[in-house]
């Protein structure tokens, strides 16, 4: 077993990573709980032992279930169950699981624990770590949220033998982004190290900016690389594109637009192919039929615009958070990208 710690200042927790680490799951439960809600989706693998009273809530499958009527529907059920500030919610599942389960427990009576079972590679690696719980609306995606840290995560590698290709696909979208935030090769590690040292890299960029609040050279922000156009990629797209293959996607069109404004040479352009498709073996096509201006005003839409379009862009001196970015550059860029050799 593998305990990395996540250093949130006045508020630490570990994440358990291991096969069989679900059976850590009671001792990472608040003392004075009483009660757990077990919020999860059909068909997540793994049986749990909270060793307390409990109540379990399905939600449903897909990106259209992440919603404010998914949140209203839990809060309900909690209400019914009398729930109360002292219990905990436990989020059992993958990256829309923690989000949904992790934004109720931060609503229900203005915030209860949640700990996070997680039980999808990207889920391991990105979306389970930090505290970022929000739901979508048909505007965009992950806008009404909140900041709510877990009293605990555990990755239960068991749960990775039951992934289909395109769940494991999804999460070696989010590890070739910390290949370019630190230059690890993690496909060098075995299977607990690499998905370990992606929590690492996770945990310490969050422990110095939680509510990423950092100036625009650096902080939380840098995670997001890549995600800018991939969140418009899976608004246009109505979710057919899944969030890590979005993302794969999003890196390179990051590099075009680096290259663009004279960040990176067009070696570091290649690059980016060479870890993307190669090394990860994701696909960095755009899909067909899409609006070229449309995913312009998506990315306008992005949690990081303030006043003008934020991209997370590479540069010589690694990478960084650029404001200011020019509608007709963005545009240009998917041109760039879509006749790339």
């Amino acid at each position: 077993m593998i305990t990395v710690n996540v250093p949130i200042p006045g508020r630490p927790y570990d994440v358990l990573v291991g096969h069989g680490a679900r059976s850590e799951l009671a001792g990472l439960l608040p003392a004075a709980a009483r009660r757990v809600a077990i919020v999860t989706q059909p068909g997540v693998p793994l049986d749990l032992d909270v060793g307390l009273p409990f109540e379990r809530f399905e939600i449903g499958l897909g990106e259209e279930h992440k919603s404010l009527a998914t949140i209203e529907s839990l809060c309900r059920g909690f209400a019914r169950m009398g729930l109360t500030r002292n219990d905990v919610v436990v989020a059992h599942g993958g990256g829309i699981v923690t989000d949904v389960g992790g934004f109720a427990a931060a609503v229900w009576h203005r915030g209860i624990p949640v700990v996070h079972v997680t039980t999808t590679l990207l889920g391991m690696v990105d979306a389970a770590i930090g505290g970022k719980t929000a739901v979508n609306l048909p505007e965009g995606k992950n806008l009404v949220g909140a900041i709510w840290q877990p009293s605990g995560v555990i990755c239960d590698l068991d749960a990775l033998a039951t992934l289909p290709p395109r769940q494991w696909r999804c999460g070696r979208g989010e590890m070739a982004k910390y290949h370019f935030l630190v230059g690890d090769d993690l496909l060098a590690l075995d299977e607990a190290d690499r998905i370990a040292r992606c929590v690492e890299i996770k945990a310490a960029v969050v422990a110095g900016d939680e509510r990423e609040e950092a100036d625009h050279d650096g902080g939380r922000a840098l995670l997001n690389y890549g995600h800018t156009l991939a969140h418009a990629l899976e608004i246009a797209t109505h979710h057919s594109l899944e969030h890590g293959e979005a993302v794969a996607i999003g890196l390179v069109y990051a590099a075009h637009l680096a290259r663009l404004l004279d960040r990176i040479d067009d070696a570091a352009v290649q690059h980016h192919y060479d870890v993307v498709s190669g090394a990860y073996e994701l696909d960095t096509t755009l899909p067909h039929g899409l609006d070229p201006d449309a995913l312009v005003t998506l990315m306008g839409r992005d949690k990081k615009a303030v006043d003008s379009l934020t991209f997370v862009l590479d540069s010589a001196r690694g990478v960084e958070v650029v404001t200011g970015v020019d509608p007709a550059a963005a545009r240009e860029a998917l041109d760039r990208m879509a006749a790339w050799r």
